[in-house]
């Protein structure tokens, strides 16, 4: 018998960006059984322009009458993406879907509304509850951040156990949803420069994240000790690593975006439902003109269906 295809919620985004010309684009290509898995979130009048129509289920968010008007955001616009964000997540806990694919959401334009998180990641931690994991994957690396939306200052203090071990299990779970041969090869980068050059450079290694790391490879027995950030991911490139846990934001993003920024996918892990995202913003100075790529957004959902299968088989498993 053949595995269900894992049903999704997609969320338009703000209504104003690339997010609704970018979840149309995926749709036009998708197969019928694709689309049929489905519920799209997001203003009445633009669903009903989408292709497939009849095989998706269109969840109306905002106004019936509201059209956005392509690179002009509005207040209104991030209403509309807010009941969409709510909806679907909602459409998780109701059992409808098993992942959340969201389009991109502006967020000063969602902080006007009301917005008090950082981000979507935190939006859906607050919904559904769980310790998010804010991870990244494109075509040649996966990424997972121990610390993220907080100040570069503020990150020393913030690595303790729980989060390092958060991070390495969400890189872990990655690497299972296309598993190499063996165990999954995890490196994880120093804080420091040249991870802190024994204790030279900075002792945040020495003293805090290798002694953790050695308790965690119990479990995670591919995993590393902090190594160089600035040499790591070119040796991910070579194929020396599965995946990189790095310890704050840009020091996972820059390479990340430089590298793969139409390809890489926005992933939260280390909640009861998964979420995915593609990795770009709204794209207000280019919506409507026809140019942004729907390659991202297509890996997002291609991800989110992988990773969301792989749970339900290790549910299946007990």
């Amino acid at each position: 018998m053949s595995e269900r295809v894992p049903r999704l919620a997609i969320t338009c985004g703000d209504p104003a960006g690339v997010g609704p010309e970018v979840i149309a684009a995926w749709l036009a290509a998708a197969t019928d059984e694709e689309a049929a898995g489905v519920e799209i979130h997001g203003p009445a009048r633009w669903m009903s322009t989408l292709p497939k129509a009849g095989l998706f289920a269109a969840r109306a968010a905002g106004p019936a009458d509201f059209v956005a008007e392509p690179g002009r955001p509005s207040e209104a616009g991030a209403r509309v993406a807010d009941a969409a964000l709510r909806a679907a997540a909602a459409a998780a806990r109701e059992g409808r879907v098993d992942a959340v694919v969201t389009g991109p959401v502006a967020k000063s334009w969602m902080a006007r509304v009301g917005w008090t998180q950082p981000g979507q990641t935190e939006f859906f931690a607050a919904e559904w509850g769980g310790e998010p994991v804010m991870a990244f994957a494109g075509g040649r690396l996966r990424v997972a951040l121990a610390t993220w939306h907080i100040p570069f200052a503020a990150v020393p203090a913030a690595l303790n156990e729980p989060v390092i071990a958060r991070a390495v299990a969400a890189a872990a779970e990655l690497c299972a949803a296309d598993p190499g041969p063996g165990e999954a090869r995890i490196a994880v980068c120093g804080l420091n420069p040249h991870a802190g050059e024994q204790g030279l450079l900075g002792t945040e290694e020495r003293d805090l994240i290798d002694p953790i790391l050695d308790r965690l490879r119990a479990r995670f027995p591919g995993l590393s000790r902090a190594l160089p950030g600035d040499t790591v991911f070119g040796r991910q490139l070579r194929g020396d690593f599965d995946a990189v846990v790095a310890l704050y934001h840009d020091q996972g993003l820059a390479p990340l975006k430089t590298l793969e920024f139409d390809e890489a996918v926005n992933i939260t892990l280390g909640l009861p439902w998964l979420r995915t995202s593609p990795d770009h913003g709204t794209g207000f100075d280019i919506a409507g003109r026809g140019v942004a790529s729907a390659s991202s957004f297509g890996q997002a959902v291609r991800l989110a269906r992988d990773l969301a299968r792989r749970r339900g088989r290790l549910r299946a498993a007990g």
